[in-house]
């Protein structure tokens, strides 16, 4: 089995209730921010990053996306029968992304700086981690709402309570969803038991980050981007 990720799951397969009339007749990941899909940024970094084998789920609206995606070469993960959350959606996509550790990436959200997957693969050791988490201060944050999610120790480790946020990305050793009964179930469960085994890991990203979780979201981003000289 090997050690270290090649293969990059995108979740995509959200209804995106929260962005209103904008996605009545379309999905999410085709909403547009500076001109481009949501989709499409987050596949500009798996082929910056070098990565040939990328996945991606689908629900809502899913021919469309389908069409989209499919002339970029990306494998399809049909899950219109039943939506399975992040977890359940990981786990029904195993046999298209293989073996072993794999990036997770979500796509609602945009950066810039440092590629998040590179950054990731540059920090990634498969002796101590289970999981490695990138995440973002709070203040740098952008469209994102709440306390934070995680507190990172001096070594790295990950511990529940408010601080840093959750960017969507991360790199994930998959053996440990076989052992969760459920059909439907949240990453977060894994999670839980990475930590209980001092296994779950964080990184912060050097760079900008705006979750494009609804409306308000898109006006960020852009400005972000807009913004950014490394873009």
């Amino acid at each position: 089995m090997r050690h270290d990720p090649e293969a990059l799951m995108i979740f995509s397969a959200g209804l995106g209730t929260r962005m209103g009339a904008l996605t009545v007749s379309r999905p999410k990941p085709l909403v547009e921010v500076a001109g481009r899909p949501l989709v499409d940024h987050a596949l500009d970094l798996a082929e910056s990053a070098g990565i040939e084998t990328i996945v991606a789920n689908l629900h809502y609206l899913a021919e469309q996306l389908a069409a989209h995606l499919e002339p970029r070469g990306v494998v399809l993960s049909d899950e219109r029968e039943n939506l399975l959350e992040t977890g359940g959606g990981l786990r029904h996509a195993l046999p298209f992304l293989g073996d072993g550790p794999v990036f997770t990436l979500n796509s609602d959200a945009v950066w810039t700086g440092a590629n998040p997957l590179e950054q990731l693969r540059s920090q990634w050791k498969p002796d101590e981690m289970d999981a490695l988490l990138l995440l973002v201060s709070q203040e740098s944050a952008l469209g994102h709402s709440g306390q934070g999610d995680f507190i990172l120790d001096d070594a790295g480790r990950l511990a529940r309570g408010p601080g840093l946020v959750y960017s969507g990305a991360q790199i994930i050793k998959t053996e440990g969803l076989a052992a969760i009964t459920d059909e439907v179930f949240s990453l977060n469960r894994l999670w839980d038991r990475m930590m209980d085994e001092g296994r779950l890991f964080g990184a912060v990203h050097s760079g900008g980050w705006c979750d494009v979780g609804d409306p308000r979201g898109i006006a960020l981003a852009q400005a972000m981007l807009a913004g950014a000289t490394d873009v």
